[in-house]
């Protein structure tokens, strides 16, 4: 074996024993050679490695606590490889590491892995490189993590109870559509009777569900629907309406727009107080938003601040301004004006937190009432629908 196939196989930490060789990859396959020869390396794809959240928090918390203690960045990340549980992402420290001790920068090694380390972390981890704060950086950075996971955790248990009555409710629609329903057609086809409208809609419907031809020609169109949709959401023009969508939309945008506000001053906390350049932070910013009109907002400022513009002044001016509270800008002005801007971001930041928590309640003390009314109404259409014909059931026996 080649001295980069036996390198290769040992990061992935790849068992040799001469019988059996376990390999890493695409559905953590398993070869066997049964003449005891040893099977041709296979290293892990790269671009195919998921890494959880919770494992990402780790590395940067680990990362930060070995540079703040003097080790080597190289090092860190060899030390952070070995003890890896998931042989993926321990080949994508690997790389990292490599990378590191061939003279590349840090962050370039890491923009190698987008799939993983999205823009915000890479631009971070780039202006800690200038500043030379990088320990300090990723303490920081594993925190927001942390807020942002928490927060995606909030939401998912928040909407599970919605989730569980929507399933339910789906149960009991087809119980009445499936079972009950044919029961009652029997009876009236057998005596001949006339169903009521509504009924007759609703036998109708059930029909158009337990005909195969039909349900595959609209199951056909809402594939090609929704994939018409997908692409359309990725040209500029779709993405400018769904995020236009998403910001004013009641209720539901105010949660989104602070959940961006939050992440914002978060950020521009952090690498103010790190002393990375307003400028830097700005384009971080940017990267991290994933919004249209948040994103034109910052790259105005942006504009701005470099024609000599205040940090307020370019936001009260810019377009989209209306997304950034007054009070924010003037919260930003006095801290440029008494110079601790770092200090007053991170306060507006704290407080943007709590403002997001009471936004995530609203939307979910909203969400559950109007999923009841509606998946009432639906099972209740259906009730009135079958009951119906019972009130005259009486006669349709009689005759």
């Amino acid at each position: 074996m080649s001295p980069l196939a036996t390198k290769t196989t040992e990061q992935l930490g790849l068992a040799n024993d001469g019988e059996e060789s376990v390999f890493v990859g695409p559905g953590r396959e398993r070869a066997e050679d049964m003449s005891g020869a040893l099977p041709s390396s296979r290293p892990v794809r790269l671009e195919s490695v998921r890494v959880k959240s919770a494992e990402l928090i780790l590395f940067a918390t680990q990362l930060s606590v070995m540079l703040d203690s003097g080790v080597v960045l190289s090092d860190a990340l060899d030390a952070i490889g070995e003890q890896a549980d998931r042989e993926g992402f321990k080949a994508i420290i690997m790389s990292l590491a490599d990378a590191v001790k061939n003279g590349e920068c840090f962050s370039k090694a890491l923009a190698e892995h987008p799939r993983i380390f999205n823009p915000m972390f890479i631009s971070m981890v780039k202006a800690s490189e200038a500043s030379g704060r990088m320990s300090e950086m990723l303490n920081v950075l594993s925190g927001y993590l942390n807020f942002e996971s928490e927060t995606r955790k909030k939401i998912k248990g928040a909407l599970t109870y919605p989730f569980i009555m929507a399933m339910m409710a789906v149960a009991a629609t087809g119980t009445l559509m499936f079972f009950v329903l044919p029961r009652f057609m029997k009876i009236y086809e057998a005596k001949g009777a006339a169903l009521p409208k509504l009924t007759r809609v609703l036998v109708g419907f059930s029909g158009i569900l337990g005909n195969f031809q039909a349900m595959t020609g609209i199951v056909t169109g809402l594939i090609v629907l929704g994939t018409a949709l997908y692409y359309w959401a990725r040209t500029s023009s779709g993405r400018q309406v769904i995020d236009y969508v998403k910001i004013h939309t009641p209720v539901v945008g105010t949660m989104f727009v602070d959940m961006v506000v939050t992440r914002s001053m978060r950020i521009m906390a952090t690498m103010v107080n790190t002393g990375v350049r307003l400028l830097d932070s700005i384009e971080v910013i940017q990267d991290s938003c994933d919004n249209y009109y948040f994103q034109r907002l910052w790259r105005t400022v942006d504009g701005k601040i470099r024609d000599g513009y205040q940090l307020s002044e370019s936001i009260m001016i810019s377009p989209s301004s209306e997304l950034i509270a007054p009070g924010i800008i003037q919260m930003l002005r006095a801290g440029e004006k008494s110079g601790k801007l770092g200090h007053v971001c991170d306060k507006v930041s704290v407080f943007y937190e709590k403002k997001l928590e009471a936004s995530i309640k609203s939307v979910m003390a909203l969400i559950e009432p109007l999923m009841i009314t509606v998946l009432g109404g639906i099972i209740g259409t259906i009730a009135i629908a079958l009951l119906l014909p019972v009130f005259k059931i009486s006669s349709v026996i009689a005759h």
